[in-house]
């Protein structure tokens, strides 16, 4: 990694000071009236500012030249334009800093290999939440800024490469509206003994995610009436296939027997996250099939979360990526829960 010098600070005439970074604020007081800074630290002196300065006294002041090098208000600002990918807007620069926000509800991606390696350029951080994550619009997602009032523009130029060799750095990846076939098993429900507590959660938690419910059928704990309720909804064109329940080892549970039965080609059955163990992830052709155990229907977090959004964002949901969801795939049950402000899934 290689460091460059900045220019000494030094004190300098206010009339020599034209074009270099103010390194303090200076205070206007007027008293009973006012006091606060009428130059804050940052600030490129111009002559404009001469005389001002001059009035409040200001014969000398500490400044930093910007000899071969950039402020860090503008250096910012092209470090967040060369990682800045979909769905996402920029801040005015603040001291500093400049802010990433979700332009949309989507799923947040960050490439980590690509912020490691641009947080290695010196001088530059760039801080973010968490990838693969549900965001919703307006939410604050990041921020970057270089350490110094001014910069190399040499530092700039090499985060700017980092940016572009791992474009994007960040981005938002919408979720697809997907028509989806609700498949709910057990018999209790399907004699009408209780009512289905599974669909209402499951038909919000897609809801809330910018899809919608095409259809509920009920079937009994029988294998052919539930491979039969699955080719109905690819056969009225369903883009996703939810079937509840039925998901544990009882003999009785034949929800992954029928998804195998349909036709379904298993990318994973079960997971290693908790609640969610008993989770299914299948496609027919190029259908997703979900089979979902009981746990979604009573934790607010699940691995539904944790791979549903996924699948909306058009992200492919492997096998290698099921197994490392066990970093953080555990719930600690908390009492009252913040999620997704927590580390589940992260």
């Amino acid at each position: 990694m290689k460091y460059y010098e900045k220019d000494k600070i030094k004190s300098v005439p206010v009339q020599d000071a034209v074009g270099k970074v103010l390194l303090h604020d200076i205070t206007r007081i007027v008293p009973d009236i006012f006091k606060g800074p009428s130059f804050r630290k940052g600030h490129i002196i111009t002559r404009a500012d001469v005389e001002e300065l001059l009035d409040l006294g200001k014969q000398h002041i500490y400044v930093a030249g910007l000899n071969g090098e950039i402020h860090e208000n503008d250096a910012a600002i092209r470090i967040a334009n060369a990682a800045l990918g979909k769905n996402i807007s920029i801040s005015d620069p603040k001291e500093g800093k400049v802010g990433f926000t979700a332009q949309i509800l989507g799923l947040l991606k960050i490439n980590v290999q690509g912020l490691a390696k641009l947080n290695s350029v010196c001088d530059v951080i760039f801080a973010t939440l968490h990838t693969g994550q549900v965001v919703e619009k307006g939410k604050e997602l990041a921020g970057t800024r270089v350490i110094p009032l001014s910069i190399d523009e040499n530092l700039v130029i090499e985060a700017e490469k980092v940016c572009k060799e791992y474009y994007p750095v960040i981005e938002v990846k919408p979720f697809a509206g997907l028509d989806v076939g609700m498949v709910v098993t057990g018999s209790e429900v399907y004699s009408g003994r209780i009512l289905d507590g599974f669909g209402p959660v499951v038909q919000k938690k897609f809801k809330d995610l910018g899809s919608r419910i095409m259809g509920k059928e009920l079937v009994s704990d029988d294998l052919d009436m539930t491979v039969s309720a699955i080719n109905g909804f690819l056969k009225n064109g369903a883009s996703m296939v939810a079937v509840t329940g039925g998901m544990s080892v009882d003999p009785d549970d034949l929800t992954p027997s029928a998804i195998r039965a349909a036709g379904g080609k298993i990318v994973s059955y079960g997971a290693p996250v908790l609640p969610g163990a008993m989770f299914m992830l299948a496609y027919i052709k190029d259908v997703p099939v979900i089979g979902l155990p009981g746990c979604v229907m009573y934790y607010r977090a699940s691995i539904f979360d944790l791979v549903v959004p996924k699948i909306l964002a058009g992200e492919e949901v492997k096998k290698s990526d099921i197994i490392e969801m066990g970093h953080g795939g555990f719930c600690s049950s908390c009492k009252n829960c913040r999620y997704p402000s927590c580390s589940f899934g992260k």
